[in-house]
Formats: structure tokens, C-alpha cells, sequence
């Protein structure tokens, strides 16, 4: 190391830990647990003050309209994507990260838009649920104010905390459980707030047809779920190896196959089978349609891709063909079809892009 390189690091080293963090807030492990710590102490602080005068000289009700929870919820929200997207900021603006530091996927800017909206989703739904579930538990229990601001910044400071770690640490295995995460977070609240109890009856799409908080929940998962989708449509194949014409075209296919089945599944959601059903259920058959041929065409287009997952493909697909035949028999209702095939394609998507990152890291 020369002396020049020496005296440019002993300042840093010698500077307090606090200026350190600040001048190198994502350049080592260190330094990223101290960013997420500094800026969780930061937001409990505004959310605690804030949370005070909203709460100010009235007894609050665990979850529901004007409640600690809600607060929770919607604060929550939004310190998620607020924080998601500095985190992401960050990443950008230090050009340097040390040896030691977990390496980053890089993102475009529609892909930290969508992912902040879906973290932001996540935090919204998932209060609103610990809300109601404490609430169930402490029936006719009320929260005084200053307590009510403390928890209430304490919830935002560990949204915060939570999300800024994953925003600086984002990787294939991460972001496939974001996409697991937020799948089932906003389908089981669409489920359980549904204002339809018989929902099930008739089919999966069910959800999004009401007016109420169910189908919004529902619709906006189905479009958020999609543009994270497309934003695995270029991940998971970023760093597929293409020495050859024939290999470019194969990961090529593979890419607008996950682009269709995204693009499908965000077309499920903006148009309710209610209002547009001929449009809504060509759609939802065109993503089955282009995940059958994504699976079938694998072998080809990706050769290296483990056999055991091309097995598995196989199996998933020989499993929605026996459920729709299963239906149109009338032994099983199409609820029950939907709700199985959707788990079993989003399953394979989620194992596709965790095969691709332990492969083509």
C-alpha cells in the first residue's frame, strides 16, 4: 500500500462510526447493518413524534378505523418504499463496495419502482393482519396515547430496518421470496376480507370482482405480481452463458416467456372477469398456455438447466392437464383448478430463478 493510499484511509478509519456510516453507508457488512440500525432509530423517532400528534388525547382501538394498527399499516407502507428505494439510491451512488460485502443485483428503474410498490404492499397488508389478529386476542382492549406512539414507531422502525436490508442485500434467492411473500400476503388478506364468504363457489377470480377492499387487494397483488414477473423475466436469465447464435435465441425465448406470463398475469388483474370476461379468461389462458410451452421448450433452449427441474416442469404440467380434466368431468370445481395451478406455476418460477442464481451466479 503506498503512503498516499495510507493517508487517504487513516481518516476514515480515526473518524467517529457514526461519519464513517454516513460516508460509506453501503461499503461493507458493517456498514450496511449500521445504515439499517441508523436509519430504523431515524424513523422510529418521526414516526414516534408523528404517531403523538395523530393519537393525541384519545384511547385507540387495536386494528379498524382510526386504530393503531391502521397507522401501522399505512405508515408502514409507506417507509417501505420510501426506504426500498434509498436503499436501492444507495447502491447506485457508491461506485465501491469492500470484499466482504454481499454483492447486489442491479436494478432498473421500473424494477425498483415495482419492487418499492410490492415491499410497500407487503408491510400495508401484513400490520393490517397482526392488527386484526392482536385484536382477536385482546378483545375490548383499548391503547393509551403515548404507548400507542411508541409501538407505532417501533412497527415503522422495524419496517424500516427489515426493508433496507433487503433493498442493499437484494439477490436472486431474495427476490424470489419478495415474489413468494407478497403472493400469498395479498391473496389470504383478499380471502379473509372478502364481503363474499361463498367466494370459492365460483372460481379464484371471484375476488377481484367486488367493490370492496377484497378486490382491491387481489387485483393489485395480480399486477404487482406481474411486473415482478417481467423484472425476473430479465434476472433470472441475465447471466445464462450465450457463446452461440442458437443459445442467445434460447435464452431469448426463455425471457419473453416470463415477459408474457407477467404481462398475462397483470392483464388477470386489471381486467375483472365481471366486467371484461372474455378478455380476462383469454388471458389467464394465455399465461397457462405460455408456461406449458416454457416448460416443454426448456430442455431445448436452456440445455444446462439441472434435470431433475425439467423432470419437475413436467410433473406440474401433467398435474394442471389431470385438474382440468378433473373439472370438466365435474369432480373438482374451477376454484379449486385455479388455485392449485397458480400455485404450482408461481412455485416453478420461484425454483426456476433460484436454479438460474445457484448456476449462472
Amino acid at each position: 500500500m503506498t503512503t498516499q493510499e495510507v493517508t487517504a484511509e487513516a481518516p476514515t478509519r480515526g473518524a467517529h462510526p457514526l461519519s464513517r456510516v454516513l460516508r460509506r453507508p453501503v461499503g461493507s457488512v458493517e456498514s450496511v447493518e449500521s445504515s439499517a440500525l441508523v436509519i430504523g432509530a431515524a424513523v422510529f423517532v418521526v414516526g414516534g413524534i408523528v404517531a403523538l400528534f395523530v393519537f393525541w388525547d384519545r384511547d385507540l382501538p387495536i386494528s379498524g378505523r382510526g386504530s393503531i394498527g391502521e397507522f401501522a399499516a399505512i405508515g408502514g407502507a409507506v417507509t417501505a418504499a420510501v426506504v426500498f428505494a434509498l436503499g436501492r439510491i444507495l447502491i447506485d451512488v457508491v461506485p465501491h463496495r469492500d470484499a466482504g460485502a454481499r454483492p447486489s443485483l442491479r436494478l432498473a428503474v421500473f424494477d425498483v419502482v415495482a419492487l418499492a410498490v410490492a415491499v410497500g404492499l407487503i408491510a400495508l397488508l401484513a400490520w393490517t393482519a397482526i392488527s386484526d389478529v392482536v385484536e382477536r386476542s385482546f378483545q375490548g382492549a383499548v391503547v393509551f396515547t403515548l404507548p400507542g406512539a411508541v409501538l407505532a414507531g417501533v412497527s415503522l422502525a422495524l419496517t424500516a430496518y427489515v426493508v433496507f436490508l433487503t433493498a442493499v442485500q437484494l439477490t436472486s434467492m431474495l427476490l424470489s421470496l419478495v415474489l413468494a411473500v407478497f403472493l400469498v400476503v395479498g391473496v389470504f388478506t383478499s380471502m379473509l376480507s372478502s364481503s363474499d364468504p361463498l367466494w370459492w363457489q365460483k372460481n379464484l377470480s371471484a375476488l377481484g370482482m367486488t367493490d370492496d377492499l377484497s378486490a382491491f387487494a387481489f387485483n393489485l397483488t395480480l399486477i404487482v405480481a406481474g411486473a415482478i414477473v417481467v423484472i425476473i423475466a430479465r434476472v433470472a436469465t441475465a447471466g445464462i452463458p450465450t457463446p452461440d447464435h442458437a443459445s442467445r435465441r434460447g435464452r431469448d425465448l426463455v425471457r419473453w416467456a416470463f415477459v408474457l406470463i407477467g404481462v398475462f398475469l397483470g392483464c388477470v388483474g386489471v381486467f375483472p372477469v365481471d366486467r371484461f370476461f372474455v378478455l380476462h379468461n383469454t388471458v389467464a389462458s394465455g399465461m397457462a398456455v405460455v408456461f406449458a410451452a416454457l416448460v416443454v421448450g426448456l430442455r431445448w433452449w436452456v440445455p444446462a438447466m439441472p434435470r431433475v427441474f425439467l423432470l419437475l416442469g413436467y410433473v406440474y404440467v401433467g398435474v394442471v392437464v389431470v385438474l382440468a380434466v378433473f373439472f370438466a368431468v365435474g369432480y373438482y370445481n374451477l376454484t379449486a383448478v385455479e388455485l392449485v395451478a397458480a400455485i404450482l406455476i408461481f412455485s416453478w418460477i420461484i425454483l426456476f430463478l433460484r436454479n438460474t442464481a445457484a448456476r449462472y451466479p
